[in-house]
């Protein structure tokens, strides 16, 4: 299934419908009087946020939504129908913006929430209200009100509570593989991991949180290099950043230029992300050579005051640690 995070889309709500123009002509009823009924109101557009979905993809392929128009309303003071409310269900994690102006209308954070994104028009009142001493056969009613128009911007950011980043290769599918039931793809390559990742942490007496791996960034990602920053989103809810280095004999580079590359690529993304709690990881322990790599990376984080977590993901060395200080960060932030 694609995994599509952001859809342009138009919403219209439904018009209200005419009041009518209508005499009473009934045998023995000589002065009759007007009976023209009201117009029905269209329909409301919702947005409403459902577990269920995990992607916009369904709306990517339909992306003209609009309610039932009211119907207009009848001779003998009858009513026009009301037009049917239109209800969009969306992930849970659905940020709606005005298309134009950025503005944002909804943050769709609850199952169930629901948003009025347009709404209708009221219809018009029969020829029956406008009767009086004066003017006792009104020959017109009110048309129908519009109902609203907008152009939207869906853009779900997943809702996690520990997010995963590093260079590709760093480790980050093997090990929310390891510690939950999520099964990404792992391979030997770069982007293995093409789309973000769920998984649910169940440890020891901590309540459940959810891990996010984010497609591997690398260096030049704001200027469009590798994935580019398009699944940063997903990192803006999170407590806590989980930064893995690879510290194997076999990695490419410096670790501490590869984390501060990384570092680097997340604030020119965004500032406030940077301001974020954030713990290192150093990964692929059991491989780790002379241990040169993993000795500059941990004295770097010393120097600077990053809580830093020596793992091998593999054999399991160091994860209890780790999910132990991630479960009590998340219930700090919670709290």
């Amino acid at each position: 299934m694609q995994f599509i995070d952001q859809v342009k889309i138009y919403v219209k709500a439904g018009d209200g419908g005419r009041g009518c123009v209508n005499f009473r002509r009934e045998k023995y009823v000589p002065r009759g009087g007007p009976n023209g009924g009201d117009g029905g109101r269209g329909g409301h557009v919702f947005f409403k946020a459902v577990h269920s979905l995990n992607t916009l993809l369904d709306i990517k392929y339909q992306q003209q939504y609009k309610a039932e128009r009211g119907e207009h309303g009848m001779g003998k003071d009858r009513h026009g129908k009301n037009g049917k409310d239109l209800i969009i269900p969306v992930p849970v994690g659905t940020l709606i913006k005005e298309l134009e102006s950025g503005e944002i209308l909804c943050d769709l954070t609850i199952e169930g929430q629901e948003f009025t994104a347009a709404r209708s028009g009221r219809g018009g009142l029969g020829n029956a209200h406008f009767k009086t001493a004066t003017r006792q056969a009104p020959k017109f009613a009110q048309p129908g009100e519009l109902g609203e128009e907008k152009n939207l911007m869906l853009e779900l950011k997943l809702l996690a509570d520990v997010g995963l980043i590093g260079l590709p290769n760093a480790g980050k599918s093997t090990l929310i593989s390891a510690v939950s039931s999520a099964r990404p793809k792992i391979a030997d390559y770069p982007f293995t991991t093409l789309i973000p990742v769920l998984g649910v942490v169940k440890h020891e007496d901590f309540r459940s949180f959810v891990i996010a791996d984010i497609p591997g960034l690398i260096e030049g990602a704001h200027k469009g290099a590798g994935l580019g920053f398009q699944f940063l989103r997903h990192v803006e809810r999170t407590s806590i950043l989980l930064h893995l280095v690879d510290i194997s004999e076999m990695a490419e580079g410096d670790p501490v230029e590869n984390f501060e590359k990384i570092n680097k690529e997340l604030e020119l993304y965004s500032p406030e992300l940077v301001k974020k709690p954030l713990a290192v990881a150093a990964t692929k322990l059991d491989i780790k050579g002379d241990g040169e790599k993993l000795d500059r990376l941990a004295q770097y984080c010393k120097d600077r005051g990053y809580d830093f977590f020596p793992l091998c993901a593999v054999t399991g060395e160091g994860t209890k640690e780790l999910l132990t200080y991630l479960g009590e960060k998340v219930e700090e932030h919670k709290r």
